[in-house]
């Protein structure tokens, strides 16, 4: 079966950039829509990008995060990553990534889920 995992999390400065990756092992991820989201503490889980599975590769972003989130595939490395440029100190949260069959920003439509990765952007 499907697994995710996801990795590229960790401390950065304002305005500095990381590339979170979600690996799929177990079975492609060409079929699956697969989305990111993030959960601070004490805050609800927002979904943040979602890209569309079966060669469709349509994109859905959060408006808070579209101007500086990019969420794309290596069908190669069966990995979808998600680009963060221009961090802030509001995005720190741990970033999850999920597995589903559409492309959405709610979390209820997705099958799959990995553990997550830490952000932490401060000074």
């Amino acid at each position: 079966q499907l697994q995710l995992v996801e990795s590229g999390g960790g401390r950065v400065q304002p305005g500095g950039s990381l590339r979170l990756s979600c690996a799929g092992s177990g079975y492609t991820l060409y079929y699956y829509a697969i989305g990111w989201f993030r959960q601070a503490p004490g805050k609800q889980r927002e979904g943040v990008s979602c890209i569309s599975g079966r060669g469709d590769s349509s994109t859905n972003y959060a408006d808070s995060v579209k101007e500086r989130f990019t969420i794309s595939r290596d069908g190669a490395k069966n990995t979808v990553y998600l680009q963060i440029n221009n961090l802030k100190p509001e995005d720190t949260a741990i970033y999850s990534c999920a597995a589903g069959w559409a492309c959405s920003l709610a979390g209820f439509q997705y099958e799959r889920w990995g553990q997550g990765t830490q952000v932490t952007v401060s000074s």
